[in-house]
């Protein structure tokens, strides 16, 4: 890509002559006849051209002078790299042990007439770990007690989910049976339509997962109860940061469901969900992956027994590393 173009110097030929002019007033006020037909006013303009065509060729410094100026006061820029992306591995449904993906597995998108195939190879391990739900909490803003709910679900027994008016900052915890991180969770709630008031495709609900330190976002891939109102399937990617953690003396790889506050004329809830039942379990997970492809034994070619001899791989350029 280019370097973007700075404009070092947007003056043009009229401008040039119009501040010729001006200095003609302040340096010499007896020169009076500013006209086109005045000789000094010929000189003028001849010169205005010829500054607007080095101010021309000026800005069309080439990027080779643009990166020698950079390496002059020390930045350099980065070299070609790899393209890098997240590539998401569904399971066709809950396993009973965990699925590892090893590093140097190969996805690619579909070959078409028009266009060749893009090919991706994972550059860690991923372990796609099954989980099941272990315990079903919740907490008020501005409060330590947790309330848990897990007797209530086994007797199938409806309950909120947050307070009876929702307050931002309260709080669904659901603690699974293992700690699952960059895995994909599917939480398939069974609601009652009672958390009126918000928008089911913009509910001021965030989900996030326990690190050990904090509490860091998980990405909704989707949500299908619409802001916990109907029965769904929500799926969360997980953050690869996730680890067990002990709340209300209760081990678990905890989530949480929270209420935000709600940004300018987004609806909010006036009453809290409702929950009758929720199961969880891992269904995919997530690994970072380089556009490259893995090359095994290669032969470079057939040595001649001297020194020096230079030999070119067939598929190039190279990833570092």
């Amino acid at each position: 890509m280019a370097l973007p173009v700075p404009n070092l110097d947007d003056r043009r030929f009229q401008d040039l002559v119009d501040d010729a002019k001006r200095l003609v007033q302040q340096k010499c006020p007896e020169w009076t006849d500013h006209n086109v037909s005045d000789p000094g006013v010929t000189l003028i303009e001849t010169f205005a051209w010829m500054t607007d065509q080095v101010l021309y060729r000026l800005n069309r410094v080439p990027d080779r002078n643009y990166v020698k100026f950079l390496e002059l006061i020390g930045v350099r820029l980065f070299p070609p790299t790899a393209a890098r992306a997240p590539i998401t591995f569904w399971l066709a449904g809950p396993q009973p042990a965990a699925v590892h993906i090893r590093p140097g597995t190969q996805v690619a998108t579909l070959r078409t007439e028009a266009d060749e195939a893009i090919a991706f190879t994972t550059v860690g391990d991923l372990a796609i770990i099954p989980a099941s739900l272990n315990r079903l909490a919740s907490t008020h803003a501005g409060e330590r007690e947790v309330s848990d709910h897990t007797d209530a679900l086994e007797a199938k027994t409806a309950f909120y989910c947050f307070d009876k008016v929702p307050k931002p900052d309260d709080m669904l915890l659901v603690g699974l049976s293992e700690a699952v991180p960059s895995c994909a969770v599917t939480l398939r709630f069974k609601c009652d339509i009672e958390g009126v008031g918000v928008d089911p495709e913009n509910p001021p609900l965030i989900w996030e997962a326990w690190d050990g330190y904090g509490w860091s976002p998980c990405e909704v891939d989707r949500d299908g109860t619409g802001g916990l109102n109907r029965d769904g399937d929500l799926v969360l990617h997980v953050p690869k940061s996730h680890t067990v953690s002990v709340i209300d003396q209760q081990r678990a790889g905890w989530l949480r469901g929270r209420v935000l506050k709600p940004e300018p004329d987004q609806p909010t809830y006036s009453a809290s969900p409702t929950i009758k039942g929720l199961t969880a379990f891992t269904i995919g997970g997530t690994a970072e992956a380089v556009n490259a492809e893995l090359i095994e034994n290669e032969l470079l070619g057939v040595s001649e027994g001297v020194p020096g001899q230079r030999f070119g791989l067939k598929h190039r350029p190279v990833v570092p590393g």
